[in-house]
């Protein structure tokens, strides 16, 4: 199952018009806490996802491997709660500012990026 098309979304069609998604109509959100700068995970939006997250204020996204939309802590309680979002250059990506309640990650972890690798010294 894809994401609705951007047709069918009742997102302003002057922002529709500045996204420019993937082959599933999607664009990929990274979320940060507004606050400190942390960024906590990335998922993925579709217009009509990006379209409830500016006129609701909680942070929806599209979930690819289940194809519905989830609102981020309606099962967990860890709400993301919208202070800003905004259009990366390219129109390819989302920053999506939040106060987040609670870890973000599915893990329990603070952030969905707490897995250090190893650069090695000679790619410094």
């Amino acid at each position: 199952m894809s994401a609705v098309p951007a047709a069918e979304s009742a997102l302003d069609p002057a922002v529709s018009a500045l996204l420019r998604r993937d082959p599933a109509g999607l664009v990929a959100a990274v979320v940060q806490q507004h606050d400190t700068g942390e960024v906590l995970m990335v998922a993925w939006m579709d217009d009509e996802a990006l379209h409830r997250t500016l006129t609701t204020g909680r942070a929806t996204y599209w979930s690819r491997s289940r194809g519905e939309y989830w609102v981020k802590g309606e099962t967990s309680g860890h709400r993301q709660w919208v202070r800003d979002v905004r259009l990366d250059c390219d129109g390819d990506a989302l920053l999506v500012l939040v106060d987040q309640e609670g870890p973000a990650c599915h893990t329990g972890a603070r952030s969905c990026f707490s897995r250090d690798l190893e650069v090695s010294r000679a790619a410094r």
